[in-house]
C-alpha cells in the first residue's frame, strides 16, 4: 500500500532523519521526498511511502507526531506512481490533439496533486467536462459539491476547503472556465501544488490556442 505524509518539522540539520528513522521503524519503505516549504526556521515535506501491508494510519499519525518539533499534516492513501512525469506526459498528450486540450488537462489534472478528481465548470455553475471520479452534478444537496457559483467568479487561483472537500479552482480566463480539483483525503492543497497546477493550465492555454 502506497502513502502519502505531509508533515512540517524544524528545518535544521537531523530532522529530516528524525522523520526517516520513525518511518523505518513502522517498516515503511521511503520511494520519494516532495520539498514544499522552506519558511519561518520550519519545513514542509511531502513523503511518498510503501507498506507491505495496510498500515493503521492512525498510529502512523501518532508516532510520528510523538516525536519532538514533528508535527503531521496529513496521512492518506495515494495511487501516485513516485519519480512519474505526470505533468510532461500530460503536455504530450495536449500537444498531439490541441482540440482536446481541455477534457485531457481534467482526465489528467488530478495525478499533478494528488487529487481525486477534476472538473471544468463554467463561471455559471454548469459542469463541462469531469474526471471519471468527480461527481455527475454539482447539486450541493448531493453532498459531493461544495463550491457556489460566487466561488467561480474569482479570477485568482485559490485553495479552500467546503465540507468534506478540499479544493482547488483555477481560472481559464480564455475558455470562460474554472478547473476545479478535490480530494476528500489528505490535508488541504499546499499553495505549491497551487502553483504547479496553474503552471501546467498556463501551458495547456498556450498549447491549445
Amino acid at each position: 500500500m502506497m502513502v502519502r505524509l505531509r508533515v512540517s518539522f524544524p528545518d535544521r540539520p537531523g530532522a529530516l532523519g528524525q522523520v526517516a528513522r520513525v518511518l523505518g521503524t513502522l517498516g515503511a519503505d521511503i520511494l520519494q521526498v516532495t520539498v514544499l516549504e522552506r519558511e519561518a526556521g520550519r519545513a514542509v515535506d511531502d513523503f511518498t511511502v510503501s507498506w507491505p501491508g495496510f498500515p493503521d494510519l492512525d498510529d502512523v499519525r501518532d508516532r510520528l507526531s510523538g516525536v519532538p518539533g514533528i508535527r503531521v499534516e496529513g496521512v492518506w492513501p495515494t495511487r501516485e506512481i513516485p519519480g512519474s512525469a505526470s505533468d510532461y506526459d500530460l503536455l504530450k498528450h495536449v500537444a498531439a490533439d490541441p482540440g482536446r486540450a481541455f477534457a485531457t488537462l481534467v482526465d489528467a489534472a488530478p495525478a499533478l496533486v494528488s487529487a481525486e478528481w477534476a472538473a471544468a465548470v463554467s463561471e455559471a455553475g454548469e459542469l463541462v467536462h469531469r474526471s471519471w471520479q468527480a461527481p455527475h452534478s454539482l447539486d450541493e444537496e448531493s453532498g459531493l459539491w461544495g463550491i457556489k457559483a460566487a466561488d467561480l467568479r474569482s479570477l485568482r487561483p485559490c485553495a479552500m476547503s467546503a465540507g468534506r472537500h478540499r479544493f482547488m479552482t483555477i481560472p481559464v480566463p480564455e475558455k470562460s472556465l474554472h478547473l476545479v480539483l478535490a480530494r476528500t483525503e489528505g490535508p488541504a492543497f499546499h499553495r505549491a501544488e497551487l502553483d504547479r497546477a496553474i503552471r501546467v493550465v498556463e501551458i495547456v492555454c498556450i498549447l491549445s490556442r
